[in-house]
């Protein structure tokens, strides 16, 4: 294990931690929103589908970003998960 393998698991675990932590959050003030609402119904609607966009964008925005990251570091490295190595093909002969 490279010492860059150790770096890009704690980006990924913090970064994790940090996403699921302000979902936590959202659906915390979330849940005291509805709570401090008594029952208006419409408004309520309106606090959990905030919520739900919310928690929605963070995690995409996490997932996308992690991916792009994950494949942008493959490039850079020249590593191809599952594929061989292509070839180089032998110069050709006079």
């Amino acid at each position: 294990m490279r010492q860059d393998d150790g770096l890009e698991l704690a980006r990924a675990r913090y970064g994790l931690f940090a996403v699921l932590a302000s979902n936590l959050a959202i659906a915390g003030v979330a849940v005291v929103g509805v709570w401090r609402l008594d029952g208006d119904k419409a408004v309520i609607v309106g606090v959990l589908t905030a919520a739900f966009t919310a928690v929605s964008s963070m995690t995409t925005a996490y997932l996308g970003i992690k991916a792009v990251s994950n494949t942008a570091r493959a490039i850079a490295l020249g590593t191809n998960r599952g594929q061989a190595p292509a070839e180089t093909p032998a110069p050709p002969t006079p």
